[in-house]
């Protein structure tokens, strides 16, 4: 069996998950102190998750605030669905991009009032096409379709409509949206690595952008994130009602701290937490090429979110969001844990 043909096996028993997950697990139940539900979506991105969840740490530190917390956890695939769980009161947490956030926080103003908790770190996301053709985002044709976690919403979406808007103009920044269409990360990567499909672009994130480009000699990148954004971002975040943090200041208080181990953890012990990720991910990936995904210079598991403003000012310019902040503080609830943000 051939290496492309050994990673599409491995992809595939991903595909669907988050559906399957959103219909079984999520109730209408009010949230109270003590229970937590968090979303997450795929990728290595929500490593700081995996890691607080295999080593429990929520319930280590929710014993340090006198609780015992009953975490539960839900996987879902585009910041679309994430949203309307939070906005359910489905979950308490939503995990999602800074597009999907900045969407939820513009429409919730005055309302449910939500604000970002953490970020998930800084990763570069990669637009990777398996057309030998494409150089530039400019080479795409109508018989091309770029496979995004959420059309218009997501924030490779949006990472998109920022690099069209830098090359065509600010009147052109949904110039692609046409050619884009929603796919889960797992099953996006499997079509990009097989070939053959009208799928021959998809702007994913760690690690399927890399088992891409593994899998499919002729696989490359067309765009990276970090170039679209005008540096390191923080592309995934987390976020909350006013109304949850609000009401359960112990619950939040040991998730966020959850987190901070995890960051450090993963820090100084990325063979291991490319280990948990396995684990937790039921991923069929090699160790090592994980581990040096963690290790990319260009990763870092930080919990202040760097280089968002910009790009909301950006998504406020174009029409996407009604409401300007005046800095990221807007959108960010005040923590210590995030107040180095930018």
């Amino acid at each position: 069996m051939s290496y492309a043909k050994k990673i599409l096996s491995r992809l595939t028993v991903f595909a669907g998950a988050g559906a399957m997950l959103l219909a079984g697990t999520m109730g209408q139940a009010m949230a109270e102190e003590g229970k937590l539900r968090i979303a997450e979506q795929f990728g290595i991105v929500y490593l700081l998750l995996n890691v607080a969840r295999d080593q429990q740490l929520i319930e280590k530190h929710g014993k340090e605030e006198g609780l015992d917390i009953d975490v539960d956890w839900v996987r879902l695939s585009g910041g679309s669905a994430v949203n309307d769980a939070l906005l359910s009161g489905s979950v308490d947490i939503a995990g999602a991009g800074i597009g999907p956030l900045l969407t939820i926080w513009d429409r919730t103003q005055g309302k449910q009032n939500v604000k970002g908790v953490a970020s998930l770190g800084n990763f570069p996301y990669y637009l990777v096409t398996n057309n030998k053709d494409i150089k530039s985002i400019a080479d795409f044709t109508d018989k091309d379709r770029i496979a995004v976690p959420a059309v218009g919403v997501s924030v490779q979406s949006r990472f998109l409509q920022l690099a069209a808007a830098k090359l065509w103009g600010e009147d052109q920044y949904n110039r692609l949206d046409r050619l884009t269409v929603a796919l889960p990360h797992p099953d996006a990567a499997a079509a990009i690595i097989a070939g053959g499909t009208e799928i021959t672009g998809h702007f994913g994130n760690p690690p399927f952008q890399e088992q891409e480009l593994a899998g499919n000699p002729d696989a490359h990148i067309v765009l990276k994130s970090y170039d679209a954004v005008g540096g390191p971002n923080s592309p995934t975040v987390l976020f909350a009602t006013e109304k949850f943090r609000a009401e359960n200041p112990k619950t939040y208080r040991a998730f966020q701290n959850a987190l901070a181990e995890a960051a450090e953890f993963i820090t100084n012990n990325p063979e291991e937490a490319a280990q948990i990720y396995i684990r937790v991910a039921n991923a069929k990936i090699e160790p090592g090429f994980l581990t040096e995904i963690i290790k990319n210079s260009d990763v870092e598991f930080k919990l202040a979110p760097q280089n968002t403003f910009d790009f909301s000012q950006f998504l406020h310019r174009v029409g996407a969001i009604k409401n300007k902040p005046e800095s990221w503080r807007d959108y960010f609830f005040e923590d210590e844990l995030t107040a180095q943000g930018s």
